[in-house]
């Protein structure tokens, strides 16, 4: 038998393919399976959340840019307040599950009680002072700005290493927390007349700067939320990092926001030079703030009164769930009533804004008179919408009137100052909410002593806003009648 020539292919030989076996590739396991769908579920999840995510920013800054916002530097002020929102959101869940939730309700009293009195004594003394100081502090605005959120992000780091040691410490990075952020609003609502574009009035702006406010605490609040779970310092850690980019954004604003250009000082007790030059502020003005601040002083009351009395719900109210879902409930009224009156605010161009700063006043305290004899969860709630939509349009209606009655030269001092104001206003409703409940007032006590305290104030509003101009009655024909402007701030 002769060989074959050079190697031997074994595969074209009969005798040899038919024993000849393909290798056999193993089926797979359960755990490859479930392995597989969950690498597919997960890329799929991820492809989705780039997706929305993608879509969420083109539409915010579709909405930050409208208008005009985008070439006028106000969308970078809108992108700083969402972040500030976004914080202060996160710095409230973190201390209220260490501050009010997790201790006594006599412990909470104090302790919020003493946070209200030192966060109000520092406003209390600077009030008179702020609105001059920013006046001469007008060439550092985005500095200004820009420190209130950097001395956040110091302490809400302060307070994360506080929680977990017990320290001290705690309290003072909470208080400088509380001050930054009511000095925050301050500043900012001196830089928006800097940045308006052409197309917008101040109250379009302020509408715009609400809703960016509101839509961040809403994206920020379950991030929080989460944080807090794996504990309190993680919550506070994350409102660190939103106030350090907070603190870029402002830095990163225009640098028109610092110019004076124009400029001058509105004059809250002027003489009669003070007018003749229209550094005075009208009536109207006046009005529209005395409105707002009893607007602000009872929400500033029913945020603390409110909270302290949900967390053990009395049996009159009907509520036998959760008492953390009744808050939320009431919370969530508040939130969605200043989003409708935004809304309302920014779409309707009331040509009586000094109107319905009364008008809204006036059914704040028809709904808290209602409320108080008829106190019930449900009731609750509707006090909540209700406040949250009068409060919202309140301010709106004062930023119409401000745009219209305020020259352009003071009104950046003008907002700066009745910013205090109303501040302070909260402030002072929460120590009545306070004062009240730890003096063991039930419910419908508490609301009914705030009915009654804000039915005076009304009276006294509704009573200056009637009376006669100034001078119109006895100043001869051959003089000029004195303008408006000649009741200031000056009887506040």
């Amino acid at each position: 038998m002769e060989e074959p020539e050079g190697p031997y292919d074994y595969a074209k030989d009969p005798a040899y393919t038919h024993d000849r076996t393909e290798p056999v590739t193993p089926a797979p396991s359960g755990l490859s399976r479930t392995a597989q769908g969950i690498g597919r579920a997960s890329r799929s999840t991820a492809r989705a959340v780039a997706r929305g995510s993608t879509a969420a920013y083109t539409g915010a800054r579709k909405f930050t840019h409208s208008g005009g916002a985008g070439e006028s530097g106000f969308s970078r002020l809108l992108e700083l307040h969402a972040f500030n929102t976004a914080g202060d959101a996160a710095v409230a869940i973190s201390l209220a599950g260490t501050l009010f939730f997790t201790v006594p309700t006599g412990e909470a009293t104090g302790q919020v009680a003493l946070f209200l009195v030192l966060t109000m004594l520092p406003f209390a003394v600077v009030a008179p002072l702020i609105g001059p100081f920013l006046d001469r502090f007008r060439r550092g605005r985005r500095w200004a700005i820009g420190a209130t959120l950097a001395i956040r992000a110091f302490c809400c780091w302060v307070l994360a290493g506080a929680v977990v040691d017990e320290s001290p410490a705690f309290y003072f990075a909470a208080l400088g927390c509380l001050v930054a952020s009511k000095a925050y609003g301050v500043t900012r609502a001196s830089a928006v007349p800097r940045l308006l574009p052409t197309t917008f009035t101040l109250v379009k702006a302020n509408s715009r700067i609400s809703l960016t406010g509101t839509g961040a605490a809403a994206i920020s609040a379950p991030l929080a939320v989460g944080a807090a779970t794996i504990g309190a310092e993680w919550a506070l850690r994350y409102a660190a990092v939103l106030f350090a980019v907070g603190t870029v954004l402002a830095i990163l604003l225009p640098a028109k926001v610092d110019s004076s250009e124009g400029e001058e000082q509105v004059d809250l007790t002027p003489d009669a030079e003070s007018r003749r030059k229209g550094l005075a502020i009208t009536r109207a003005v006046v009005n529209g703030l005395r409105s707002n601040s009893g607007l602000r002083l009872l929400s500033g009351f029913l945020t603390i009164f409110m909270a302290f009395t949900l967390r053990e719900p009395p049996a009159s109210m009907g509520w036998t769930a959760d008492p953390m879902i009744l808050l939320g409930l009431v919370v969530g009224g508040a939130g969605a009533g200043n989003t409708i009156g935004t809304l309302i605010g920014s779409a309707a161009s009331s040509k009586a804004p000094e109107k319905v700063v009364i008008g809204v006043l006036f059914l704040d305290v028809v709904v808290l008179a209602t409320v108080g004899v008829f106190f019930t969860w449900w009731t609750a709630v509707i006090l909540g919408l209700t406040v949250g939509i009068c409060q919202s349009l309140g301010k709106l209606s004062l930023d119409a009137m401000i745009q219209r009655d305020v020259p352009e030269r003071v009104r950046t001092s003008m907002f700066a100052r009745s910013e205090t104001l109303l501040q302070l206003g909260w402030v002072t409703g929460g120590l009545i909410g306070i004062g009240l409940f730890s003096l063991d007032a039930s419910p419908q006590i508490g609301l009914l002593v705030i009915g009654a305290l804000l039915i005076a104030w009304l009276v006294l509003v509704v009573t200056k806003a009637r009376r006669p101009e100034l001078g119109h009655a006895t100043t001869p024909p051959a003089r000029p009648a004195p303008s408006a402007q000649d009741d200031t701030l000056r009887d506040w």
